[in-house]
């Protein structure tokens, strides 16, 4: 089951979500739209808005937490040599930051 937090309406309730053995987007648009009612387009906006904060602040190499959920943040990959399957051929993968995430206790737990 997904819970949601009911932050629009300022209630720290929990709604339980029907069972899903896969979410995307639009999924969690319609159970944001179902649970706190306005208008697709809000439920829409209020993912996107989430969504883009959360990446926004991890390009600033910042890390975003959300208690209950966990801790989004970057780790810096060092450069490597990498091997081509087809070929053997070396290739040379430059260094970069990639997104980690850490789940929280509570979550670990749920989902035992």
């Amino acid at each position: 089951m997904l819970l949601i937090l009911d932050a629009v309406r300022g209630k720290k309730e929990c709604a339980k979500i029907g069972s899903y053995n896969a979410m995307n987007k639009q999924a969690i648009i319609d159970q944001i739209h179902e649970t706190i009612g306005g208008t697709k387009a809000q439920a829409e906006k209020a993912v996107d808005i989430m969504l883009d904060s959360i990446v926004g602040t991890l390009k600033k190499g910042g890390e975003v937490s959300i208690a209950g959920l966990g801790i989004f943040s970057t780790k810096t990959r060092a450069a490597r040599t990498a091997r081509n399957p087809r070929t053997g051929e070396a290739v040379n993968v430059p260094a970069m930051n990639v997104p980690k995430f850490r789940a929280a206790k509570a979550l670990k737990d749920a989902v035992k």
